[in-house]
């Protein structure tokens, strides 16, 4: 096959894909299930909205933006549990974050009684909803809490997709799943662009500097200075398929977590001289390695 016969092959392929960006959190949670096992739990006909919304002039939404889905994963439970990122930039206030932590609990509590489950999270969040703020970061906390906890009975894997990306408290979530997917649009930060502009100035960092803010905090730059585990293309299926591989794969032949590696994340903080800043490009030649298990 000649280069353009390549090229064109691979535009075919691009085009008859299933993007998973372009699809809203019940899609996602479907497009990871095993074909016709999604079932919806405490989903927009439960009417569990934000009650703190409604008292700020803000239409709450029946889910809270939140979808909380069991299925199977190659025929063996699972749980997804996907954040809809196109509702209040997928912000964790307090019933959001109540059913996700809610439902890692009880996964937890069925795990312990022997009834196995995978736990997969689908981010796309912008961290906690200010409106709701110390609610919304208790919720966190004990999303935090419950990903460790489940850590011992299967590898906690988390996607990040979209456009809106995973910041705040919610990244810190992503950081100690035992297994995160990303794609080259994700962005994956503590405190997203916007912000950092808002309190340090344009000078500190020009958020609508697109190339800049991917090269920083984009999926291929977290991938390659070792925050996340697989880099892949917007890809519904080859998504769907590595979420199987990675559950599949079994704590004991998982990776010791990121969260578990203090020690050596300190080591790689100490290359860095704070007196000569670094760009993106600098950083992956600088850690890529110290990151060689």
């Amino acid at each position: 096959m000649n280069a353009d016969a390549a090229a064109r092959a691979g535009y075919r392929r691009f085009l008859e894909r299933r993007s998973f960006i372009e699809m809203n959190a019940r899609e996602r949670a479907c497009a990871v299930l095993d074909p016709g096992t999604f079932r919806e739990m405490l989903g927009p006909f439960d009417r569990l909205k934000s009650p703190w919304l409604p008292l700020q002039g803000i239409v709450a939404q029946a889910d809270d933006g939140v979808v909380l889905a069991r299925g199977t994963l190659q025929a063996k439970p699972a749980l997804i549990a996907a954040i809809e990122g196109a509702y209040q930039g997928g912000s964790m206030g307090e019933v959001s974050g109540a059913k996700i932590a809610g439902a890692l609990e009880l996964a937890l509590h069925d795990c312990a009684q022997g009834r196995l489950i995978w736990p997969v999270l689908l981010f796309e969040t912008g961290g906690v909803r200010l409106q709701e703020a110390n609610l919304g970061l208790a919720a966190i906390a004990e999303i935090h809490a419950a990903i460790i906890a489940l850590r011992r009975y299967f590898p906690v894997v988390g996607v990040i997709a979209g456009m809106v990306g995973c910041f705040g408290g919610m990244s810190l979530a992503a950081a100690v799943c035992t297994h995160l997917i990303v794609t080259p649009q994700a962005r994956l930060g503590m405190n997203g662009p916007e912000v950092i502009e808002q309190e340090a100035g344009i000078e500190e960092l020009d958020s609508t500097d697109r190339g800049l803010i991917w090269s920083l905090i984009g999926g291929e730059q977290r991938y390659a200075v070792g925050f996340a585990d697989d880099l892949l293309e917007d890809d519904a299926d080859a998504i769907a398929a590595a979420v199987r591989k990675a559950v599949s794969a079994g704590p004991a032949s998982a990776p010791p977590a990121r969260s578990v590696q203090a020690e050596r994340y300190a080591e790689l903080l100490r290359t860095i001289d704070p007196n000569q800043p670094l760009d993106g490009e600098s950083l992956r030649r600088l850690w890529q390695r110290g990151l060689k298990p």
